[in-house]
């Protein structure tokens, strides 16, 4: 990264985009420019066309420019929801391309990262998804290198999971650019207590995936769960596989997880088909199938019992928290 230069940044905005993404990322580089009393980093807030974007939180952001029109940045970042599209896609897809092709550094934040793959600049690149959004970007991208790291820096493409990774991206930037103990010292102004290197995993809840202070017998128990959600593997062949009895299994799991095996890959997989709900536009039939059951039916009752709510009424709540052009988007 070149020292001598102000870093160019572009957030491109999209209706509905997490607020806490965007604030993550430029509170770290102001804080940079304040502390050493010059401006090493600027940025520009960037829509579609230029028009106000209402965020997740229903507060309004008006951008400085359009991003057709957006004057040689250094970066430009994605900030959305996982549905978020353009309204012109293949004049936007194809600015995108242009500015990746010019050298510039593209990159997603949390939901972000679902358009920046849709305009076709990854391809052949890693990146990084947040774990609530993993069965919904498999779903849509099924050959697209997914990585459970906080950040993914592959040569000019740069992703990271959500806010807090946002924040830490901000610090690598800092770092990169200025020094590490100005990135300690932005760190310090924002009690964030450590930096987060790349190569770290995501941390998860327990009953979501793999965490490091499960038992190892149970984490690879449940890595088995994990490759197998479309295709349901079961207690039997998971304890063959290991080498250990089913009994075995059975008991590891309700030591480390207060559930048996059965239930705890049952709730994976209601947790992969409720991101598929709200993060996807699939059928209900769809998303029984990738989650292995082979009608709705079974799904149905078991969405119910662990959200206690339908899979019809999730998608309509959190459809009427989705804006697009400004407005709330209506259930169908």
């Amino acid at each position: 990264m070149n020292k001598s230069e102000i870093i160019q940044i572009g957030f491109l905005i999209f209706p509905g985009f997490p607020m806490s993404c965007l604030t993550s990322m430029i509170e770290p580089l102001r804080a940079a420019n304040e502390i050493t009393g010059k401006e090493s980093f600027a940025w520009t807030l960037v829509s579609e066309d230029g028009r106000k974007v209402l965020s997740s939180a229903h507060v309004v952001f008006e951008p400085d420019a359009a991003l057709e029109d957006l004057n040689q940045p250094d970066m430009v970042f994605l900030l959305s929801e996982p549905l978020s599209k353009f309204e012109v896609p293949r004049s936007a897809n194809a600015t995108l391309r242009r500015l990746g092709r010019m050298g510039v550094v593209l990159g997603g934040i949390s939901g972000g990262v679902f358009p920046l793959v849709r305009s076709g600049v990854m391809d052949g690149h890693g990146c990084s998804v947040h774990w609530c959004y993993e069965a919904a970007f498999r779903a849509e991208f099924p050959d697209a290198p997914m990585m459970d790291e906080v950040i993914v820096t592959d040569r000019r493409r740069f992703t990271a999971s959500g806010a807090a990774a946002g924040f830490e991206l901000a610090l690598r930037l800092i770092e990169e650019k200025l020094s590490a103990e100005l990135a300690h010292e932005v760190a310090c102004w924002f009690q964030h207590p450590m930096m987060r290197g790349e190569g770290v995993r995501q941390r998860v809840p327990v009953s979501t995936g793999i965490d490091s202070a499960l038992p190892d017998l149970v984490a690879r128990g449940v890595a088995l769960f994990a490759e197998r959600i479309s295709d349901p593997i079961s207690v039997a062949e998971v304890a063959s596989t290991l080498q250990v009895t089913p009994r075995q299994v059975e008991r590891a799991f309700k030591k480390a997880t207060g559930m048996n095996p059965t239930r705890y890959y049952r709730d994976m997989r209601m947790k992969a088909a409720r991101q598929l709900v709200l993060y996807t536009k699939d059928s209900m039939a769809q998303i029984a199938h990738a989650v292995g059951y082979t009608t709705a039916t079974p799904l149905l009752t078991h969405y119910r019992s662990a959200f206690g709510i339908s899979p019809q009424e999730d998608r309509g709540k959190i459809n009427a928290l989705r804006v697009e052009k400004g407005a709330e988007v209506p259930f169908a």
